[in-house]
């Protein structure tokens, strides 16, 4: 799914020319903070037993506190893609107003 999602929404990066790949530090302070909460929660809840990672449907690749590399690229890569989506939109769509255009 993850690999669908790239490729559904990083062309947007090629062809509409929005260059959020460019602008490395705006990504990393947009996703990084919201990716750490949701790391922490599913940290907490596998701790618990709320819920648990299918080993049929994982790479097998751990981070640490047991967290499979796919949930982490999840919170990285699905925010990116709405970033990229949103920005061609923008793009497109150019009178639409976000909020940052000062």
């Amino acid at each position: 799914m993850l690999a669908f999602t790239v490729m559904g929404s990083f062309w947007l990066e090629v062809i509409f020319k929005v260059a959020v790949l460019k602008r490395v530090k705006r990504v990393v302070l947009t996703i990084a903070p919201v990716a750490a909460i949701f790391l922490v929660w599913d940290l907490y809840a596998v701790h618990v037993g709320h819920w648990h990672f299918d080993k049929k449907q994982i790479l097998g690749i751990y981070l640490p506190g047991q967290i499979p590399i796919e949930e982490f690229l999840f919170f990285v890569i699905v925010p990116l893609a709405a970033i990229m989506t949103i920005e061609a939109v923008r793009r497109v769509k150019s009178h639409w107003a976000v909020g940052d255009e000062r």
